[in-house]
């Protein structure tokens, strides 16, 4: 392998993906030769150029690989290890981008034009520049599974590199950073990273304005579903819902009709896994609740408000005035945060705590702007420490973590163990291995084991994939039920919240 000949190929792709021009060409190779510690350039020979040419790759990934492959043998690059060489090839592709300040210009004069296009070159841009991990996010493994509520998604999250040993035992040598103070400030744009902390010379945001306050959008480097992106605070200050939050998702979805938008709750417990930076997710996809029917229904001025059939409890405005849909919405948040009801088990404080929280999701249908409010409660108990509305603990051999926004949503992530998990799983459920308790990896799973077993008589090599895969689906069911703090087949609690509900509005 020619070093040379990856930086031409590097090149190649980096113009065909217009990440810079003809005229930055010799710029960006000397940005490379330093980055490698090379001194000079050999050419490369015509008739293989025009090979290179031909090439149509999605992504650098091959070519980095080559190249970081290169600087390990070479001693540019320290150790051989996913965090080490995520750090040497973001500074590679960093050498590539353009300026933040063309991207803004770029997707100002595209919005201007069209505002889908404006975002299409914007997470092109992102997938190119290899910011957003194409490669690694094709190796979740990804289906959807029947339920009562409709289809909903599984996802088994493979693409986040594992935890690399070395990194971690040398960054606990090194001083504790709060530059930048989070993974959400705006700081990050073009820092170097650290063995603490990622990499990201290739990242570039888009400034906004919502309510009249500065905001940013990125993507994730590691996307869930199509386009998923990240709309940030300027600030750093913790997430809080309030009627801002409204306004300012129901504005981001007036800039961006074609995408969704929301906010994880502001609670530990049930809310996302950063509550020190406010911030919303987004980006284009359908998810299974959009698709929920309504269970009953009434109108508020020029306001449609239903409950929904989902395992959580789902209030649904919609309507053409953006303006009275915060307003409303706001009047059930405060209604909500003081809500309580002993039946169905929910307090809204326990000894000075507030429980309350709602995780809204704004997004269009047409002229109508629509607004999801998902009630939350994050009371725990002896028996529940981990949260009453929360996964239970026969749940947890596959969903332990905090049920956020997307899961919400009807989408589960799940840890990659499982892939490990559902292989060892065969064996047990085809009668090819008898007690799974012994085994401790797998003893987890074992009441579930015997379940699926006793629901399925005939199992056998040509099913036990699928039914695996439909069994998890099951079990993420329960995880959203677990977690709906009124549930739909509970009809007098729902009734007692409407009668409630019915109060507030008409005053």
């Amino acid at each position: 392998m020619g070093i040379y000949r990856e930086i031409e190929r590097l090149l190649i792709y980096g113009l065909k993906k217009e990440l810079f021009t003809e005229d930055d060409k010799i710029f960006v190779r000397n940005s490379l030769l330093d980055i490698l510690n090379l001194d000079s350039y050999e050419e490369i020979r015509e008739e293989e150029l025009k090979l290179l040419e031909k090439e149509e790759l999605e992504t650098p990934t091959e070519i980095l690989n080559n190249i970081l492959n290169y600087a390990y043998e070479n001693k540019v690059l320290e150790s051989n290890t996913p965090v080490y060489r995520d750090l040497l090839d973001t500074k590679i592709m960093a050498a590539l981008m353009p300026r933040p300040s063309e991207v803004i210009r770029k997707f100002n004069e595209k919005y201007n034009l069209s505002k889908k296009e404006a975002t299409d070159y914007f997470y092109k841009l992102s997938k190119a520049c290899d910011y957003i991990r194409t490669d690694r996010i094709a190796q979740n493994m990804v289906w959807k599974s029947k339920t009562q509520y409709g289809d909903i998604d599984i996802t088994i999250n493979l693409s986040k590199p594992e935890k690399d040993p070395k990194a971690i035992a040398a960054a606990k040598n090194l001083p504790q950073g709060n530059y930048p103070k989070c993974l959400l400030c705006k700081e990050n744009v073009g820092y170097k990273g650290r063995l603490n902390h990622p990499a990201r010379q290739n990242l570039r945001i888009i400034p906004l304005i919502l309510s009249d306050e500065r905001w940013y959008l990125q993507y994730s480097p590691y996307s869930y579903y199509n386009e998923h992106c990240i709309v940030f605070s300027d600030k750093h200050e913790p997430m809080k819902i309030t009627k801002k939050t409204f306004d300012r998702l129901l504005e981001f979805v007036e800039k961006f009709p074609h995408y969704f938008i929301g906010s994880n709750a502001d609670l530990p417990i049930v809310g996302g896994s950063i509550l020190t930076h406010d911030h919303y997710q987004g980006g284009a996809y359908e998810f299974p609740m959009n698709k929920a029917e309504d269970i009953c229904k009434f109108n508020f001025n020029d306001i449609s408000l239903s409950i929904v059939k989902w395992p959580l409890t789902v209030l649904r405005l919609k309507g053409k005035d953006r303006q009275k849909i915060s307003e409303l919405a706001n009047k059930l948040l405060e209604h909500w945060r003081n809500y309580t009801d002993e039946e169905a088990g929910v307090y809204a404080e326990t000894n000075n705590e507030k429980h309350n929280t709602i995780t809204p999701i704004a997004r269009r249908e047409k002229d109508l702007f629509v607004l999801d409010l998902v009630l939350r409660n994050n009371r725990t108990s002896e028996e529940h420490p981990d949260g009453i509305f929360h996964p239970h603990k026969e749940l947890h051999h596959i969903k332990k973590e905090n049920i956020g926004l997307i899961e919400v949503l009807g989408l589960a992530v799940l840890p990659a163990r499982l892939k490990d998990e559902m292989e060892m799983l065969k064996p047990y459920l085809l009668g090819e291995k008898v007690n799974i308790y012994e085994d401790e990896v797998m003893k987890i799973h074992g009441d579930w084991c015997h379940e699926i077993q006793k629901k399925h008589t005939n199992i056998n090599k040509d099913n036990v994939d699928e039914i695996i895969r439909d069994e998890i689906g099951e079990v993420f069911t329960k995880v959203l039920e677990h977690c709906g703090v009124l549930k739909i087949n509970d009809t007098k609690a729902i009734e007692r919240y409407l009668d409630s509900l019915k109060l507030i509005i008409n005053n």
